[in-house]
This record gives structure tokens, sequence and C-alpha cells, in this order.
């Protein structure tokens, strides 16, 4: 997808800055690192934004997907493919051991160690991902270190529900059934790591009764699981925008939502026309004022821009 040069120059992000003092001598003042949060519900379409604002601007991004984090299970936690990443350094993305819980205090410590050095290298970070709670956690912890940019994908529930179905299908088609077979836990413990992962306690009962049903019940089970499987993805679904509102009417986060429906309502070119339109070049102009505009330094949204954040 290629975006207007107007909207994804490829210049660095601000320097130090120089600024008299009252004693007339000069002196550096650092102005605060920028970073960027890509936000939505599952399936919204979050990874393909971030993919193409890295694209467009000196990024790199960082995942913050609870499931994501581990390695394994690409096609059940929905990993972008390498082919997708186009390129772009991800950090926090399969890295993870399985096994082990990795907790939003992890994340905090991972994640600002990537920021770190993503901005010495004069790029900028975009996290991404639905765990909000990491979110909500790493601006917690380091929300006056840093200045934040706030994008919320958002697609209407009945939409967003009608497409996450249609992936769960699609998953299916792609492996996913033998893909989860090697984290069947016979003792039914789905508690820690990566077995928390949607899909994997959906399944328990198909694996655990495959071996010994006829073909008839297996079809049943591997239906019912299927069926648990979207029922759980769109309750998720559900969750994370109830977090992403409460973020911002009880936490006073600001944060640019964009509405994605439009994309989901079409097929083929006319789909990426649409994001195109409506979510990619409105979102490269949010973050092009972010990082470059004199308004963005005192936190103040542009007035043309306004729009997008209601």
């Amino acid at each position: 997808m290629t975006m207007s040069r107007v909207m994804c120059r490829p210049t660095q992000p601000l320097k130090n800055v120089p600024t008299n003092t009252s004693s007339g001598q000069n002196q550096i003042i650092r102005p605060k690192e920028k970073v960027v949060l890509v936000m939505g519900a599952t399936g919204s379409g979050k990874t393909r934004l971030s993919i193409d604002l890295a694209t467009c601007f000196p990024s790199e991004i960082i995942n913050s997907d609870k499931m994501q984090v581990y390695s394994g299970l690409d096609v059940v936690t929905n990993k972008a493919t390498k082919e997708e990443q186009r390129g772009i350094p991800h950090h926090l993305l399969g890295t993870q051991n399985p096994n082990k819980e990795f907790t939003a205090s992890d994340f905090c410590d991972m994640a600002s160690h990537a920021i770190e050095s993503i901005t010495n290298r004069e790029k900028v970070p975009i996290i991404v991902g639905g765990s909000n709670s990491y979110m909500e956690a790493l601006v917690d912890k380091f929300g006056t270190r840093y200045e934040w940019c706030c994008l919320w994908v958002d697609v209407s529930t009945p939409v967003l529900h009608s497409y996450v179905a249609q992936r769960v299908d699609q998953m299916i088609g792609g492996g996913m059934v033998n893909e989860l077979r090697p984290f069947f836990s016979p003792n039914g413990d789905y508690s820690k790591g990566i077995r928390k992962a949607i899909g994997v306690p959906e399944f328990h009962e198909y694996f655990r009764r495959e071996a010994f049903s006829s073909t008839e019940m297996r079809m049943r089970l591997l239906q019912d699981a299927v069926r648990e499987v979207k029922r759980n993805t769109c309750h998720l679904a559900c969750k994370q925008l109830g977090r992403i509102q409460w973020l911002r009417s009880v936490k006073g986060w600001k944060i640019h939502r964009v509405c994605a429906t439009p994309v989901f309502q079409k097929r083929g070119q006319e789909a990426n026309d649409a994001w195109k339109n409506v979510v990619a070049q409105p979102c490269a102009s949010i973050v092009s004022q972010f990082l470059y505009s004199a308004n963005a330094v005192s936190g103040r949204v542009p007035a043309s821009l306004q729009q997008n954040s209601h």
C-alpha cells in the first residue's frame, strides 16, 4: 500500500533543542521521546496498521499481545508472518518461553528496554496489541518519561464478530488443529503461559476423545470446539473494547478513534482502497502531526484532526 508522501515523511524524530535559561546561558533540554500505541479489539487490523505506519516513518514495532509474546502457536495467536512484517523489526513477538507466565511487570521491563533501544537508533517505537492491561501498566509506569500517541482502530461489533468467525474458519483451514495438538494437557491445566490462549482449552475435549471416537463424533467435537473458540474470541473483543472506552472515559487517555467498519464491509481491492482512505492515511496524518508538528510538542491536536478523536 502506497500513501501520500505528505503524510509519510521519512523524517527523523525531534532532536535536542537549545533554550535560554533565566541566567542567560544556553542549556540543552531533551524533549520527551515519542511513542505510538496502536489499540483495538482482536481482528480489527491493529497489526496491519502498525506495519503500514512503520513503512512510512522510521519505526520499529513492539508487540503487546499477551499470547503473541510466546513462541509457538503462530496460527492460533495470529502472529504476523515474516512476509506480513515487510522487513520491519519486531520486538517481543514469539520470544518468550510458552510454558512460563509472562506478566505485565515483565512486559514493562522488556518493553522499556526496547523503547530505549529503538529511540537510541533515532526511530519511533510503535507498540501494538490487544492486551490493554500491558499498555496501561506501561503508561502508568513511564507516563511522564514519554509522549504518547494512542490510535484506536474500531470496528462495529456485529461486523467484527462476523469477521472473527470467518477468521477462525480460516485458521482451522490453515492448520490450527495440528498446531494445537502438542499443547493438549491431559490434566486440563490451561492456567499458565501460552496454554491460556483462546483455542487451547476449547480443544481439550476434542483431543481427549479423538483417539476412541467415531468419525461422526470427532466431527461433532470439532464443531463444538470451533463454536467455543468463536464465542470466546467475540467475548474477548467486547472486553477489549470496554477497556479502551474505560481508559478514555475514566483514566482520561487521549485516544484517536478511527472507524474501520467500511473496510470490513467490502472485499478485494475495494477493501484495500477503503483501508487506505479511512484508516491508514488518517492515522499516518495523526502520527505525522504528533512527530513533527509544533502543536504536538504541547500535546494539542490540530483542529483538522480532532474529528478523529471522537
